[in-house]
């Protein structure tokens, strides 16, 4: 007679980047496989998982304030264990112990895969800790919490950039990279399972492949990756700005499948905050490779983000930099004020900025990009183009919703459909008929 297994409600709350959701998607897959069950509700679980993140000081905020909240299940008497991971676990481990007794286990970032033994009162490896090496595979269980029609492919683990503000290699450890086999096995499983948008994700896309030694390149993946009956949309997030190749431009102006989408953080333009935050690259080098992005692919949707308020900014360096957001013509920008993180090459730099200063920088150039948004938007108008349709729209009066290849998941706005005879999941031609900030408001024509 065969035993019957008790499951067990699971909650998780993950928080910070899309790295970091693939990370908790591992989790999720991992748990499933052992007699625990997603739950909706945080009251609803037996075990709370918070997946935390600590790249600047809002997101370290934003991860304590949601521990002390899943804390309170815990008193109450519903959930049984408390488990925190991800990078704030990673990198305040020692303080944070201290300050919340009420957690029963920290994991790091390298320990992920181990989340059911923490569960189940594991001894942490203090030297996992120290030396996140870990690197999910193709073989790793793993739940897509994206709908059905889109994932994220995770092609490798932390970073050897080096940017003086970043804490990123420390958090999260050396580059470590998944084979091109591997991706792609996993690549036809996340396809197989109704994904037509694969989004490529890493601290940096540029490097994918460099620790490997055997010749791995993004370009090599990309054209296995197009090979793919079924993918439709390929989507890249993060290409260092000086090291997208010549190849890698013609293969995204000439590959249908790979969307004609960049995004490249620049930080500044001026040479000497560059050199300050350590981003090997000059001024000159980042208008020229925009430039070349531009005339190659005329339709590309290029997205950046910046830093202001770095130590040391002057007045006439961030009027550059405002004036470079005005030329350069971003489809999408992030704007971020310089955040003082210890640990970092830049926290000891002399001539920090103070907050209200920084405030006032990120305001003005927030500004001076909204404009630029709306203009761009503006010129589409009348256009017809490809867009992915997600669903009910929940933030206006309009039915459905969905994103051109200009649009990445999340960030970039949406277009609004009036009326057309689409199914949610299909690519489907949209006439663009109006523009709003970020958004467009369409009407779906016959294909």
């Amino acid at each position: 007679m065969h035993s019957v297994v008790e499951r067990k409600s699971i909650f998780f709350q993950s928080l910070g980047c899309v790295k970091n959701l693939v990370d908790a998607e591992v989790m999720l897959g991992i748990t499933k496989e052992h007699h625990y069950d997603f739950v909706e509700e945080p009251q609803q679980a037996e075990v709370i998982v918070v997946n935390t993140c600590s790249f600047i000081n809002e997101s370290k905020r934003e991860s304590i304030d949601a521990i002390l909240d899943m804390a309170e299940h815990k008193k109450a008497g519903t959930c049984k264990k408390l488990i925190v991971t991800g990078c704030l676990a990673q990198r305040y481990k020692a303080d944070l112990k201290v300050s919340f007794p009420e957690v029963d286990a920290f994991v790091g970032t390298g320990q992920y895969h181990k989340i059911l033994e923490f569960i189940e009162g594991k001894k942490e490896d203090d030297f996992e800790f120290r030396h996140p090496k870990y690197l999910h595979n193709e073989n790793t269980p793993r739940i897509n919490t994206q709908p059905f029609f889109r994932a994220y492919l995770k092609v490798s683990e932390g970073c050897i950039k080096g940017c003086a503000f970043c804490i990123i290699p420390r958090i999260r450890g050396t580059l470590r990279s998944r084979t091109i086999p591997s991706l792609i096995t996993e690549a036809k499983t996340l396809v197989a399972s109704g994904a037509v948008e694969l989004n490529l994700i890493a601290q940096d896309l540029t490097d994918y492949g460099r620790d490997l030694g055997d010749g791995t390149t993004l370009e090599g993946l990309l054209k296995e990756l197009v090979k793919i009956e079924g993918l439709r949309w390929i989507r890249m997030l993060y290409l260092y700005p000086d090291e997208m190749s010549d190849e890698l431009i013609e293969l995204i102006a000439t590959e249908e499948k790979i969307c004609k989408y960049i995004d490249t953080p620049v930080q500044h333009i001026n040479d000497r905050m560059l050199k300050l935050m350590n981003r090997k690259v000059k001024g000159d080098q980042i208008r020229e490779r925009l430039s070349k992005l531009r005339a190659r692919i005329p339709e590309v949707a290029i997205r950046s983000t910046v830093i202001v308020g770095y130590p040391g900014e002057t007045e006439e360096e961030f009027s550059e930099l405002v004036e470079f957001v005005k030329q350069a013509q971003f489809d999408h920008l992030g704007v971020f004020s310089y955040s003082h993180e210890e640990n970092t090459a830049s926290y000891l730099l002399p001539q920090q900025l103070d907050e209200k200063t920084k405030e006032r920088r990120k305001n003005e150039l927030m500004e001076v990009q909204m404009a630029v948004s709306q203009q761009n938007l503006a010129r589409k108008v009348g256009r017809t183009v490809p867009v992915l349709v997600e669903g009910v729209s929940e933030e206006s009066e309009f039915l459905l919703k969905g994103r051109h290849q200009g649009q990445a998941p999340d960030i970039d706005g949406y277009v609004l459909l009036r009326s057309g005879d689409v199914k949610v999941g299909e690519i489907h031609p949209v006439k663009l008929e109006q523009s709003m900030e970020y958004d467009f408001i369409g009407r779906a024509v016959p294909a």
